[in-house]
């Protein structure tokens, strides 16, 4: 079984799909990955609610724009 870190370095994924109670177990090596390629995102599981506190990437998202780019 592949871990963390080497799926974020290989070259033929483009996207990783993660739930979110997982990627909590994996957080520290999510929030490390700068890379825009492979893409990691977080979607809701059956048995967690989604917390879009805990969404490391629509936290660096929302850091990108300001109220007023939304308008």
């Amino acid at each position: 079984m592949l871990g963390t870190k080497q799926f974020l370095n290989r070259d033929d994924i483009g996207i990783i799909l993660i739930n979110q109670y997982i990627a909590e177990m994996v957080r520290h090596a999510l929030d490390a990955h700068q890379r825009s390629i492979p893409a990691v995102l977080e979607i809701p599981s059956k048995e967690h609610p989604y917390d879009a506190a805990k969404d490391s990437i629509l936290r660096r998202a929302k850091g990108m724009f300001t109220a007023e780019d939304l308008r």
